[in-house]
């Protein structure tokens, strides 16, 4: 069965780690839905422009597996100033669905709202000033209950073949990480 994924996206949102996550996701036969908290064409922190399916707002009363939040500057904090996209995290975190951010996400957008509070996390170096020390963790990716975070570009496949298991199971992240050469950590 097709698990529903929302990837939203914002100006300044990081590249690898948006494209990495909807692709792996997608591979494993998700339903991932790219969203934008602002126009449905974004330019991305590198320059590249990518194109949302629709706007965050249209997704108010939809129910989904997962929410994964790339991360990226300042696409991190046009994230968190989105008010529809808060309440959509909201709602996920008290219906205890996935959610989930890399990078600067996790301190800007999770901490943020206060979805990080007594969890065990992790996110970019740049930003672990904004993490509750006793909680950081600096492994490539951190699952405490229903919350996934991850480091950054680099760890973006890790990621998101984490979210694949958590989502399905560990033989389904295993059969979608085989073809692209790369093995589950």
């Amino acid at each position: 069965m097709a698990k529903k994924v929302l990837v939203p996206v914002a100006d300044g949102i990081e590249e690898m780690e948006t494209v990495t996550t909807v692709d792996v996701l997608r591979r494993a036969g998700a339903r991932v839905t790219v969203a934008s908290v602002g126009d449905l064409q974004i330019t991305a922190s590198r320059g590249i422009v990518l194109v949302a399916d629709k706007s965050v707002e249209e997704f108010m009363d939809t129910d989904f597996d997962l929410i994964a939040l790339p991360g990226g500057m300042p696409g991190a904090e046009n994230l968190r100033d989105s008010e529809p996209l808060k309440q959509l995290l909201l709602r996920q975190a008290e219906e205890k669905k996935l959610y989930a951010a890399i990078c600067a996400s996790p301190a800007v957008v999770l901490a943020h709202h206060g979805l990080l509070k007594s969890r065990f996390s992790t996110c970019h170096p740049g930003f672990t000033d904004r993490m509750e020390p006793a909680r950081f963790r600096e492994s490539e990716v951190v699952v405490d209950e229903n919350c996934i975070t991850s480091r950054g570009p680099g760890t973006a496949l890790a990621f998101a073949l984490k979210l694949v298991e958590l989502l399905y199971s560990r033989e389904k992240a295993e059969q979608v990480a085989a073809p692209m050469v790369t093995r589950l950590m």
